[in-house]
């Protein structure tokens, strides 16, 4: 079977969708090898070029204005795929006669949750291109059931039309890291002894000012890993008046095989995010054998299972009280991360492989294709 992919995001993205992607794509071709994934974009990039090495995998381009929207529907037919799958909320507009079942993957509708964190630009564009999207498939991929109730709510899409397969992460978050190249990661970021754990973009939504006003009045100290957008300024802001800046260190552009390791130095994982779609540095933390406080809100629960620690992320007390309980107990923080190793078992790579080909084989017999 031939499946075709709108790689744009494949290539182009180096973290979120792009991640998701490059997972996606690199688990089929390992557990079904059989099929032939045609990643159909304007141009390649350095990411994920590995991939195309695979026997399975193959660069499809597609060239012109307008290329995803009027031409990749097309050249996918063409090329004889049986599947057509929008990894980012997208699908062509333009088709031939020639039959292919469409799926889309929806991430999060965060925009039209929480409209102030888009410009009015940018809530527009995704409303209809996710809605065209969501109407013209044949399936909907909701990558949580947070996500699904989004869908059905927002979208108003058939509840039926949609199917929950969550998301993994890249296998560096599951390989054990020798203690010498720990070490080394250590003293390449001159990391301290001990410390708790932040990764993902410093925006609004994910909260880090909540951290480190959580830690205010401790000498805990923190590593942050994501890029910095206008609202680090606020959280620099608060650390300078306080004094902190000595115990909160900044880290950007680390590499997979880094982060991986930075989530094992860590005593904690923290990851107040007002909002996820899922989640996927919770799963990095629990496969990484760090425990986790996270919030009880949105997909988070989902991606934390039962024994991660939650706080509502709007309530700072808490969230310092769960800190510094984990913080002073090595004992707790053993316990949790050894039975989150088993619940996060549920995001391994077969797992995720299983739950992708079974939606792309019921949606071929529905479809009569």
């Amino acid at each position: 079977m031939n499946i075709a992919f709108d790689a744009k995001r494949f290539f182009h993205n180096s973290s979120g969708l792009g991640n998701y992607s490059r997972d996606l794509v690199r688990i089929l071709a390992e557990f079904y090898p059989d099929n032939k994934y045609l990643l159909l974009a304007q141009r390649e990039s350095n990411r994920g070029h590995d991939l195309l090495k695979l026997p399975s995998v193959s660069f499809v381009p597609v060239a012109g204005k307008f290329a995803r929207q009027w031409k990749a529907g097309k050249i996918a037919q063409h090329e004889s795929a049986a599947i057509f799958h929008g990894l980012s909320g997208e699908l062509p507009v333009r088709w031939n006669a020639r039959p292919i079942v469409k799926i889309v993957t929806i991430h999060d509708l965060i925009f039209l949750r929480y409209p102030r964190y888009y410009s009015w630009f940018d809530r527009v564009t995704h409303y209809r291109k996710f809605k065209a999207a969501a109407y013209s498939a044949d399936v909907v991929i909701a990558i949580s059931e947070q996500t699904k109730k989004d869908i059905v709510h927002f979208l108003k899409v058939s509840e039926s039309k949609i199917q929950v397969v969550y998301q993994g992460c890249h296998p560096a978050f599951k390989s054990e890291i020798a203690r010498e190249e720990l070490n080394k990661i250590a003293i390449k970021h001159n990391l301290p002894e001990r410390f708790i754990l932040s990764v993902g973009t410093v925006e609004e939504r994910k909260n880090l000012l909540s951290v480190v006003r959580a830690i205010a009045d401790t000498e805990i100290p923190l590593v942050v890993v994501g890029r910095e957008t206008k609202y680090a300024q606020r959280v620099h802001r608060f650390l300078g008046r306080h004094k902190m800046q000595h115990r909160v260190l900044f880290l950007q552009n680390v590499s997979m095989t880094e982060l991986a390791a930075l989530y094992r130095l860590a005593d904690v994982f923290v990851y107040p995010s007002f909002f996820e779609g899922f989640g996927i540095p919770v799963i990095e933390a629990l496969f990484s054998g760090t425990a986790t406080i996270t919030s009880n809100r949105s997909s988070l629960p989902e991606a934390g299972g039962p024994h991660s620690l939650y706080v509502d992320p709007e309530n700072v007390a808490d969230l310092s009280a769960k800190i510094k309980f984990l913080w002073e107990n090595p004992a707790e923080r053993e316990r949790r991360a050894q039975l989150s190793s088993a619940f996060v078992q549920k995001f391994t790579d077969e797992r995720i492989a299983r739950s992708l080909m079974a939606v792309y084989e019921k949606a071929g017999k529905i479809a009569g294709r």
